[in-house]
């Protein structure tokens, strides 16, 4: 058997280890070693196996994944989160499907703490989901705008997503970060915009919330600031130049504990909740590291990575129908694929075909998880769908399904965009060493 057999037997191996539900990480650990084991040996397998591991996780920057995830933690024990939604819900809560609206710019400010989209979605969906259905919000676009803004957490900084990719990659962490302020301010547009077009089509489905006084407004955007400002003195300090990623994620998430210690927030079970909660997806995210570190030097050996890029780049199509066929991978990856596992696997094989097309690799991280995050949504998986279920147990998955099919839509119109005009990715990463 060819070395680029054993690679494709190698993958094929991993998805149906994954589809046994084994752990992505150690999926890809126990391919990427026995792999490595029937084409070089034993000594080498082990070798590997040793210093891969250390190396994945002794890297400084991976020091920002469990900050950063611990400052969403807290945020979210401690009542923070729905400050976001209160200060979203006054300032749009009047409009048609203003709700909805109000649900995702509350999934966007939290993902600015967060760097998760599952954490996200859960969160926002506990406080937001009971107010839609108690204003008599149609099940479908409440529980749609919660899972398609929930997909924001993989998007706007600080976003695990994007500290993957940087790894895999040897890109620069706080660019990537920058590169995606402006695209999740507009994807946030285009979920809103959609909210509005779905009203109008329906007004039933999205009648208005009552309308807060100004003063209350500003009252409850006053609320919000504290958490508001840990988001600005954050991200701020990185495209600054005041604070490295990871030094940014020890003031953002030093800073939150404090306020929830002097606001009498945080109990010591909630306090532990979050550590523990946060060890636990920081293993997780290690593992997932881990895997890949070791799957990855395999896959180099088959050459499977070289010889898929020859073929993509020999078949004429030019370098944006090279583009079209990746998101289509990728739109394909998201029907069985967790966002994370796609990223790992196939950034290793699709990164140098696209630098070698003349792509900007800060620019094309963003598309990737723009459309990894379609996959989120994406049936027969669509892992926000599953997430959103778990807050929404009396809605059927086909009616969320269904709510989440606009939003699709609006995120594949604000990736040809970005492809459009990559100066939307690259605009602030690019002014950050000008």
């Amino acid at each position: 058997m060819s070395d680029f057999m054993i690679g494709l037997s190698g993958l094929g191996a991993m998805f149906i280890l994954m589809i046994l539900r084994m752990p992505v990480g150690m999926a890809m650990l126990a391919v990427g070693y026995f792999g490595t084991l029937i084409l070089n040996g034993d000594r080498s397998a082990n070798a590997l196996l040793v210093t891969e591991t250390f190396s994945a996780t002794s890297n400084y920057s991976l020091t920002v994944v469990p900050l950063f995830i611990l400052m969403g933690n807290i945020a979210s024990v401690a009542g923070f989160s729905s400050r976001l939604y209160e200060a979203a819900f006054a300032w749009v809560g009047w409009l048609r499907g203003g709700l909805a609206s109000a649900s995702i710019i509350g999934c966007a400010a939290f993902a600015a703490v967060s760097g998760s989209s599952v954490a996200t979605a859960v969160t926002i969906g506990k406080v937001a989901l009971p107010e839609m259905k108690r204003f008599g919000y149609s099940d479908a676009l409440s529980t749609g705008s919660i899972a398609a803004g929930g997909t924001l957490g993989f998007l706007i900084p600080p976003s695990t997503g994007f500290v993957l990719y940087a790894i895999l990659t040897e890109e620069s962490i706080g660019q990537l970060f920058m590169a995606g302020i402006l695209p999740g301010i507009l994807l946030t547009a285009f979920f809103m915009i959609t909210v509005g077009l779905i009203t109008l089509v329906d007004p039933e489905a999205g009648r208005p919330g009552e309308a807060v006084p100004l003063a209350r407004r500003f009252t409850a955007l006053l609320r919000a600031a504290p958490l508001l400002i840990v988001i600005v003195v954050s991200i701020g300090g990185i495209y600054l130049g005041v604070f490295t990623p990871v030094e940014a994620a020890g003031v953002g998430a030093g800073l939150v504990i404090l306020m929830a210690l002097f606001t009498g927030k945080l109990k010591g079970n909630d306090l532990v909740k979050a550590v523990v909660d946060t060890v636990r997806t920081t293993a997780m995210l290690y593992l997932i590291v881990i895997g890949a570190s070791i799957l990855n030097p395999f896959l180099a050996l088959t050459h499977l990575p070289a010889t898929l890029g020859e073929a993509m780049t020999s078949a004429g199509l030019g370098p944006y129908g090279v583009l079209l066929m990746i998101v289509i991978a990728y739109l394909v990856l998201g029907m069985f694929m967790d966002g994370l596992a796609m990223l790992v696997v196939t950034i290793p094989i699709f990164f140098p075909i696209v630098t070698a097309l003349g792509f900007d690799p800060i620019w094309f991280g963003v598309v990737a998880v723009i459309v990894i995050e379609m996959g989120m949504i994406t049936p027969p998986v669509g892992l926000n769908v599953f997430v959103v279920k778990s807050v929404a147990g009396d809605v059927p998955m086909g009616t969320i399904f269904k709510g989440v099919l606009p939003f699709w839509f609006a995120m594949a119109a604000c990736l040809l965009t970005i492809v459009a005009f990559p100066s939307i990715a690259l605009m602030i990463p690019q002014a950050m060493f000008q």
